[in-house]
This record gives structure tokens, C-alpha cells and sequence, in this order.
């Protein structure tokens, strides 16, 4: 162990942000190993694949460390190229190195000739939920009030921003209502559109444990996962049929009167408005399920659900399979009408909890990094438009210039041809990556930046929890915010912050609410715990406990009934033709897999995205590998996996690897207010290859 120092941090992974330890070899400056702490409050000592063994991408020999412009880029504006030319170095054929002073300045050059041609509306910022809080806080500043341009967005447009829209039009609040360690104090639960184990396997691990015991567990899904052979409810239900068996369950609760009056009476409005609406409404009844084809056992199953749920003290959790559908926002305003209903909101062992998915989404989301949204979840000066209209204004030629902070547009977003017609229009792309992504690819000026393990920096956890990350090895390439600190001096800007300190205690004076009492030293202290917010005098384990944090203190219910579509009104119909795909995560690879097919151990387990196919349905599938086809784009080949966990004409593919394209089947359908992709359901054509 000469020369091995432990550094304690946060996993750069998914939202569930565990507590991890790094034996360091400070002669080497490398990472030998991460792990779990023995007592750490939300790893409880155990660590996912991902967390162990995906740290190879910090020292990887691809890894962009020094900034590149593209060549063409130069061509077309000689005056930039004339400024830089003295530190320009020939890289290969699309790109020249140069120093950061260089691309910052080519950058700022770019910007001013845009606004002063097109309008301060011309320039947009998206992402930041890859990076710290403090990078996010800063990002969003620079663009509102150095840029001038409202149009800020991260990678919640694409995930969890239903879960944000239907949480504050209901209960005030778009976060997780309890720490995950209150899975130990619930009665039941419910998991739906999560595929848990794969996709939040430490807080699965928690399920897993009650479940095992108690015998507790419902899990709703298109298909059958890992935590359905755990569950005692075990419901395999159509595609979007979210907002269907939701309110199926509300209207059980009512029609048995299985409700909690008090707490309906003295913290909620709405409800008898709601109580009929729901009673009257012909989808709401768990019965109409008998006129679906193989689903009819789902008519018994949700009242059974529903009676446990409203009887005992139960928790929901959600995924992107709840989210990403035209009616995410309603379904999630559903799921709170439950707790609502029932009392199972604001005490222990009751509440909601949305898995976020990136590292820091919630903390990128809590700095401002939406275009409705100041720090703090106040309301900005001038509302920005959202990342799908951004790239309509790049296809109409309003939008010219687009900053990014470790967002892979052109990979995760829908709709891949129009995206890459939209970037095309673009006159400048600035991207801040740590390899060169697809999106880096197509950008005019790359940067190499910091990677978490190479910071420091607050991230915010999918329970609200803070942690202060620290570097496990030393690195010499600039941090996000210091890139942006650079620009916004050159664009007339006066940030002057000298660490990630300054930038935060600015947070915690913006973003009071939250963050007033969660300094530095503070989280230095609770580096293994972490800090729960609104942060002051103490943390805020519990929310909701007293009062909703709407502006009257009240819940509200906002009912919206379901509307019949796509395989349920195929079945209905009789006429269940073609297939419908859903996507999702497998354990090994992280989103857009940057980081995790850095590490062997993580790629060689998923190399390549795999499409699972129903038995039945193998006489369709001719060939080993198929091309997926829709109306709006194909995919490239996917391997082809014969299995009995999904349903006759359904199939799954997994979307990390950006080669297959998978994105390019999917259109413009949308969250129907917050506009979040539709990703969970496409019909698609099977071609054999």
C-alpha cells in the first residue's frame, strides 16, 4: 500500500449518488480501486458495477485533453482564424489544436458576431447534469445575464421534467418526498416504469431486502424484470397504460371509500371535484380491463394493489417508464393523488420517490438550468423555450449559436434525422466534453474538461441529498465553470470567482431557500451522509410533513383522464398488428455509455445494444441481426435475443451505444405540457438483414 492514499467522494454515476472511496496512488496520480464505505448512509457498503469498476474513463488514452477547432469552422470566418493562427497546431484532417485562451476566444468572437447579426435570442445553453451544482449555477448565469438569452435547458427535458411539473402542480414540490432508507419503515410498495435493479440497483437493493421479508411488493411494467420475481404483485400492462391503471387505482380508493377523510380534509383542496370526475369516468374502472386481450388479470390485480396501498403506510417509485409518454405529467400528478388520498405523504416510511437518472439532474435542475426557472425554483425574468423548440428555432434559422456542457444532443434526443438537419443550420457549436462524443464530433470548438473524479463540487442526489465531491487524482484541465468563467470575461462579463467555494457560497445566497445552511464545511463534515435540503439551521429529511410546499400550504388534485391510443386501442380493436418497441438501461453501461465502454470489465459485459424479442414472434426474426424502421428514421443493425420476458408483439432495445441509432425511430411525440420524448413506445417495421 506505499504510496495508496484513501479519498473518500461521490460516484459520477447515476442519481442514487453513493458515497464512495478511491485507493489512490498519488506517485502514479491513479486511480487502483473504488469502493464502498462499510457505514456509508446511502451505499450501505455496496456499490453497483458501474460504481466499481467504471473509473478506467478517467486516464483513458481517448480522453480530450486539449481544445480543437474545427478546420472548416476557421475557413468560414478567417478574421477567428487570424486571431488564433498563432497557436493553431495541425491535428488531422477536421481538426486543429490549440490552447484554452485560443478556443475561448474563437468562441467569444463567434458569439458577439451572432448576437450583434441575429438578436440575443440567437444563443442557447443546454446541459450541466453531468457536472457539479456549481458549474450548472454559473452556465445558466452566464447565459441569462451575460448572454442575454433566456434559452437554458439540461437533460431532464428528456427524462424526469413530468416528474417536476406533475409534483409542483400537486404537491409544490418536484423531488423525492423521503431518504431512500425509509424503505425500511414502509408497509408497501409500489414500483412503476422502473426498472430498478438495472437502472438504481443500490436502492433496489433496499427494495429487494423488504421485499424478501414482507412480502410487500408491487411492480407494474411492460415486460417482466428482475424485481418482478420478488414481487407479490406481478403486472405486466400494455403499452402507456400508466395513466390508465393510476387512475384505476384512485378510483378503487374512492368507490371502496378506502381514503383517509381527515387528511383529505385538513391539507388538501379539489377532492370532490376530483371524486367525481373520476367515479364518472368509464377508463377509471379497474373492469375495463376485461376488454383487453391477455391483460384481463390486471382487473383483480389493481384492486388488490389499490386496497394495500390505501391501507397501509406505502411508497411509490417511478422511472422514465412513467415519464417519457404524452401524458408523463398527468401520470405523475396520479401517483401524487394517491398519496394524497391516502394519507401516505409527509411521515416516515410514506411517500413518493422519482429515480432521477444523471448524477446531478436534480442539482442542475435546482441551480436554474430550466428555461421556467431561476435558482431556486423562482420565476426568471423571461421564460426561455425548451430543447425541442430550440431545435425547430434551428431549423427556422433563429437560433444560431448552441453552448454545451456534457449533454450528447445528437445521441439522446428523439428524432436523430431532424436533429441532425437542426445542427446543421447551427453557425457555431461549442461543446465541453470528456471525449469526443457524437455530439463533440459535430461541434465547432471542443474543450476538455474535468471529470467528476477530478473536482470538486456539490451534486445532488435523486433524494435531495448533497454531497461535496473531492478529486481522487490531480488533473491540469480547466473545470466547467472555469471554461464558462473564462468566456463570460470575454463576452463583458465580471465573474471573479477563484474556486468552486465562491461560486457556491454565491448559491447559497441566491438559492436561500434550499441551500442557505449547506457551506463547504458543512459538507465536508457530512461527506458520508450528505445533507438532505432545504438546508438551514438542520436538514429536511422528510418533506411535506406540515404543510405542502404549494403557495397556500394545500395538495391539490388535478384529474385528467386517460386517453385511448396506440396498443390498447389495438387490442381493443382487435387489430394488434406490427411491433411496439420500449427502450431502457442495462446495469453495465451508463445513458450514452461515454464513460462505462471506457472500462473493459463494463464493455465487454454489453458491447453492443440488444434487441429482446418475444418467443412467439421468432418466425418473424429470420436473421440474426434486424434494422427497425419507423416513419420517422431506422436504426443500424441490432443483434437479435430470443426470450420469454417480453410480451407477443413487444420488444426491447437498450439505447447506450450512439452507433445504433435507436433515437432516430422516434418523432416528435411528446410530453403534451412539458414536451419530454415519447420514448417509451414506437410501432416499428422489422426488417431482416
Amino acid at each position: 500500500m506505499e504510496n495508496i492514499e484513501t479519498i473518500d467522494s461521490v460516484c459520477t454515476y447515476c442519481g442514487v449518488g453513493c458515497d464512495i472511496a478511491a485507493h489512490v496512488d498519488t506517485k502514479e496520480n491513479k486511480i487502483k480501486k473504488i469502493f464502498a464505505h462499510p457505514d456509508g448512509v446511502v451505499s450501505q457498503g455496496k456499490l453497483c458495477i458501474k460504481g466499481k469498476y467504471g473509473y478506467d474513463f478517467v486516464d483513458a488514452e481517448d480522453r480530450l485533453r486539449t481544445p480543437r477547432i474545427r478546420k472548416s469552422f476557421l475557413e468560414k470566418n478567417p478574421a477567428i482564424k487570424e486571431a488564433v493562427s498563432s497557436v493553431l497546431v495541425d491535428f488531422d484532417d477536421t481538426w486543429y489544436e490549440c490552447d484554452l485562451d485560443a478556443a475561448t476566444t474563437a468562441c467569444a468572437m463567434k458569439l458577439k458576431e451572432i448576437q450583434a447579426k441575429y438578436g440575443r435570442k440567437s444563443v442557447a445553453s443546454i446541459g450541466g447534469a453531468r457536472t457539479s451544482c456549481e458549474s450548472s449555477y454559473l452556465f445558466q448565469k452566464f447565459t441569462r445575464h451575460t448572454l442575454g438569452s433566456p434559452h437554458v435547458d439540461n437533460c431532464a427535458r428528456v427524462c424526469h421534467s413530468p416528474s417536476l411539473k406533475g409534483m409542483r402542480a400537486t404537491i409544490g414540490e418536484g423531488a423525492a418526498t423521503n431518504p431512500y432508507n425509509d424503505i425500511y419503515n414502509t408497509e408497501f410498495m409500489i414500483v412503476i416504469g422502473s426498472n430498478t435493479t438495472e437502472a438504481h440497483p443500490i436502492i433496489a437493493n433496499r427494495i429487494l431486502d423488504v421485499a424478501r421479508e414482507s412480502d410487500n411488493l408491487a411492480v407494474f411494467d411492460v415486460r417482466e424484470i428482475k424485481l418482478h420475481r420478488f414481487a407479490k404483485y406481478k403486472a405486466i400492462m400494455p403499452h402507456e397504460a400508466n395513466l390508465l391503471i393510476l387512475n384505476m387505482l384512485a378510483y378503487v380508493i374512492i368507490d371502496e371509500e378506502l381514503y383517509d377523510e381527515s387528511f383529505i380534509a385538513d391539507r388538501t383542496k379539489g377532492f370532490l371535484e376530483f371524486k367525481e370526475k373520476i367515479l364518472n369516468d368509464p377508463y377509471a374502472n379497474p373492469d375495463y380491463f376485461n376488454e383487453i386481450e391477455g391483460y384481463e388479470y390486471l382487473s383483480k390485480m389493481v384492486r388488490k394493489v389499490a386496497r394495500e396501498y390505501a391501507l397501509k403506510k406505502s411508497m411509490i417509485f417511478w422511472g422514465l417508464g412513467i415519464t417519457e409518454h404524452l401524458d408523463g405529467s398527468y401520470a405523475v400528478m396520479a401517483i401524487t393523488h394517491l398519496a394524497l388520498m391516502t394519507g401516505n405523504i409527509g411521515k416516515p416510511g410514506a411517500g413518493l420517490m422519482p429515480l432521477r437518472g444523471q448524477n446531478n439532474v436534480q442539482g442542475t435542475c435546482d441551480m436554474g438550468m430550466l428555461p421556467y426557472y431561476d435558482p431556486d425554483y423562482q420565476t426568471p425574468k423571461e421564460i426561455g423555450l425548451m430543447t425541442p423548440e430550440l431545435v425547430d428555432e434551428m431549423l427556422e434559422g433563429r437560433l444560431k449559436a448552441v453552448l454545451n456542457v456534457g449533454e450528447d444532443l445528437t445521441h439522446i434526443h428523439p428524432n436523430l434525422n431532424k436533429i441532425d438537419r437542426a445542427f446543421e443550420e447551427l453557425e457555431l457549436l461549442f461543446v465541453q466534453e470528456l471525449f469526443m462524443t457524437d455530439v463533440a464530433n459535430r461541434a465547432d470548438i471542443v474543450v476538455g474538461v474535468k471529470s467528476a473524479y477530478e473536482k470538486t463540487g456539490v451534486y445532488v442526489n435523486a433524494m435531495r441529498r448533497l454531497h461535496l465531491s473531492q478529486p481522487l487524482v490531480k488533473s491540469d484541465l480547466p473545470d466547467d465553470w472555469e471554461v464558462l468563467q473564462i468566456l463570460d470575461n470575454k463576452m463583458g462579463g465580471d465573474a471573479d470567482y477563484k474556486s468552486s467555494q465562491d461560486v457556491w457560497q454565491e448559491v447559497q445566497r441566491v438559492a436561500y431557500r434550499r441551500f442557505s445552511g449547506a457551506d463547504y464545511h458543512r459538507l465536508e463534515k457530512h461527506r458520508k451522509r450528505g445533507l438532505q435540503w432545504p438546508v438551514h439551521t438542520e436538514d429536511t429529511p422528510i418533506l411535506h410533513q406540515l404543510d405542502f410546499r404549494t403557495d397556500d400550504g394545500y395538495g391539490q388534485f388535478k384529474y385528467h383522464q386517460y386517453k385511448l391510443r396506440g396498443m390498447i386501442e389495438e387490442i381493443t380493436q382487435k387489430n394488434l398488428q406490427g411491433y411496439h418497441l420500449t427502450t431502457g438501461r442495462t446495469l453495465a453501461h451508463y445513458n450514452n455509455a461515454a464513460q462505462t465502454k471506457r472500462s473493459e470489465k463494463l464493455n465487454d459485459r454489453y458491447s453492443e445494444d440488444i434487441l429482446l424479442v418475444c418467443e412467439e414472434d421468432a418466425a418473424d426474426f429470420t436473421s440474426e441481426q434486424v434494422i427497425l424502421k419507423s416513419e420517422f428514421g431506422q436504426t443500424n443493425p441490432l443483434t437479435v435475443k430470443i426470450t420469454d420476458k417480453v410480451r407477443p408483439k413487444t420488444l426491447f432495445a437498450t439505447f447506450h451505444h450512439a452507433k445504433s441509432r435507436i433515437n432516430a425511430l422516434f418523432g416528435d411525440a411528446r410530453d403534451e405540457l412539458i414536451l419530454t420524448a415519447a420514448f417509451k413506445t414506437i410501432k416499428v417495421e422489422v426488417i431482416n438483414c
